[in-house]
């Protein structure tokens, strides 16, 4: 005899969310599709590019967490002497979409606590960004985000006391 769930005097447990099971079966289907297409792959690419061009053309960056396993969409990039938050409001003006953490410490002065515990100092991790593409970002979108990022990062830069009291820029 089966036990569990409040029907037939605890014999059985209830109504099954069939709509639930139909939705999770047909995103397992898309997603099997998805990987088929090799969407990962595309985006993977994609974001690789945006690392390496943003690192070659800006100095005192870097990739958080680079050489480690991550999502093929996502990238987190630090900027020294600058503070993440000003950068998000610069490039958003400029029609780029950019965090600095994740969407539960939205409006939090204090940094993510994530990068902390990765090991990045309170002011790299203040300083960091995090960009993430979809399956409808095309080349054309890291295109955009390589013509802005520079210049806002640069024009920030010239803004801040530390980039002009910085004895070695080095990342």
């Amino acid at each position: 005899m089966l036990y569990g769930g409040s029907h037939e005097r605890s014999r059985r447990a209830g109504t099954e969310n069939v709509p639930g099971i139909v939705a999770l079966g047909k995103a397992a289907e898309l997603a099997l599709t998805a990987f088929e297409r090799g969407d990962d792959k595309k985006m993977a690419e994609m974001r690789d590019r945006l690392e390496r061009e943003l690192l070659s053309q800006i100095e005192a960056t870097g990739v958080n967490g680079e050489g480690a396993p991550r999502v093929p969409n996502t990238t987190n990039i630090y900027f020294d002497y600058i503070e993440g938050e000003a950068l998000v409001i610069a490039l958003d003006l400029k029609g780029l979409a950019v965090s600095t953490g994740a969407a539960c410490s939205s409006g939090s002065i204090e940094p993510s606590h994530v990068l902390t515990a990765m090991g990045l100092r309170p002011d790299r991790a203040r300083a960091s960004i995090r960009f993430s593409l979809g399956k409808q970002n095309k080349p054309e979108d890291v295109d955009f985000a390589l013509s802005v990022v520079p210049e806002t990062v640069a024009y920030l830069r010239e803004l801040s006391p530390l980039w002009k009291q910085a004895p070695a820029r080095t990342t």
